[in-house]
């Protein structure tokens, strides 16, 4: 497998030769609360690179802040050199980097094919004055159904174009909507856990249209919950806990690391709850003081701002 390039010692956030997307100082806060704090990260071009994490771990609002479909609070990201900081989603998709999502966004009342058609960018019959004038774009029209149905093809879906996409599984919207992500013809293709919820007869096909969009010339980052998935398909391992880069490398190595260990079984593997929530008793040791107290901090906020919204609801 092919290893992404760097320079010297592995560690967070170590400089690439070639990256696609460079993230300095990016961090998002909910309510007093970090969500994503990310000093400094580099994707290597061509290659597949795996994001993961725990749950609550900010892999998916990373993915919302690059994608334009959410802004930081502070921060700024590159990609292919340009400057993405406050560009909105779909000029940022337009420059060939365009994602799919956990919870497909397929139209469901539309077929197959007409999702499909949706993705083409630089339509002409898409402007006002234009599509009352059907030899202007009836043409390229007939180029996008063609090159839909090559990619609907591609992707086993032919048989289903003059389906309702809302008649498809929960697998078929996902080949769809990575079906849909390649009529832009993307740079860089972002998936948001490509395989949550597919049936698993579909799974090696998802496996295989991934690896695919690489030999095709494309950078993929995915974000993914499977480790045998992630150590199957991607070159480079990117690992979140609590919004920070806490671990990059090769799969077959970033796994042995005790940050990576940490945060997917916790820091206070050690630590009696039973204590902690004294329904035994026993001696809290320090690190489970810590513990309590962070709990507690945590509860005042939501009980703050529970009060907050109870005292504005009755206004």
């Amino acid at each position: 497998m092919h290893k992404a390039d760097e320079s010297g010692e592995i560690h967070p956030g170590i400089a690439k030769v070639d990256p696609i997307i460079v993230i300095d100082g990016v961090r998002r806060e909910f309510g007093g609360l970090t969500a994503v704090d990310v000093d400094h990260l580099e994707i290597p071009r061509h290659a597949i690179t795996a994001l993961i994490g725990p749950n609550g771990a900010g892999k998916t609002t990373l993915f919302n802040l690059l994608t334009g479909f959410d802004k930081p609070n502070a921060g700024s990201w590159s990609f292919d050199g340009k400057n993405l900081s406050g560009i909105p989603a779909y000029k940022t998709a337009r420059m060939g980097q365009v994602r799919t999502f956990q919870l497909t966004k397929s139209l469901g009342l539309l077929t197959v094919l007409e999702n499909m058609k949706l993705g083409a960018t630089k339509q002409t019959g898409e402007r006002i004055w234009a599509s009352v004038l059907p030899f202007l774009w009836k043409s390229q029209e007939a180029q996008i159904e063609e090159k839909a149905r090559d990619l609907l093809t591609r992707f086993k879906l032919d048989a289903k174009e003059q389906d309702y996409a809302a008649s498809l599984s929960g697998g078929q919207r996902k080949l769809l909507e990575m079906a849909r992500a390649l009529m832009s013809d993307p740079t860089l293709v972002m998936l948001d856990e490509p395989m949550a919820g597919v049936n698993p007869a579909l799974t090696q096909s998802l496996l295989e249209h991934i690896l695919d969009l690489k030999d095709l010339g494309m950078t993929v980052v995915f974000v993914e919950h499977d480790m045998h998935m992630v150590r199957h398909i991607a070159d480079w391992v990117v690992v979140m806990a609590e919004g920070r880069v806490v671990a990059e490398g090769p799969p077959e190595e970033v796994m042995k690391q005790r940050a990576v260990i940490d945060a997917y079984l916790g820091a206070h593997q050690d630590v009696d709850l039973g204590v902690v929530t004294g329904r035994v008793e026993g001696e809290l040791s320090t690190e489970a003081r810590s513990l309590v107290e962070a709990v507690q901090e945590l509860s005042e906020v939501v009980e703050a701002e529970a009060s907050a919204e109870t005292a504005e609801g009755t206004k």
